[in-house]
């Protein structure tokens, strides 16, 4: 999966939070990480994604993620549902 894919989607989760309770319920189809986040943050959601399969790609900073998501700050974590 691609950021063009994370770009288009209509189904996703920004954020640590929403996104580790989609990975929980089994709702996630791919994960997006920022390289800068805090890996207190992030290292629970890569381990969940982990025991559950689910690909993790890594994106250079918080920032391009959050602009890659729509909104105007960075954002440390992105997922594409699969509902």
């Amino acid at each position: 999966m691609s950021l063009a894919d994370l770009q288009q989607s209509q189904k996703k989760t920004v954020g640590s939070k929403q996104t580790l309770k989609a990975v929980k319920r089994g709702q996630v189809k791919v994960v997006y990480i920022a390289l800068d986040a805090e890996k207190q943050v992030t290292q629970v959601i890569i381990q969940a994604c982990q025991s559950q399969g689910i690909p993790v790609v890594e994106v250079e900073t918080m920032y391009s993620l959050g602009r890659i998501c729509g909104i105007e700050v960075g954002c440390a974590v992105a997922a594409i549902l699969d509902l």
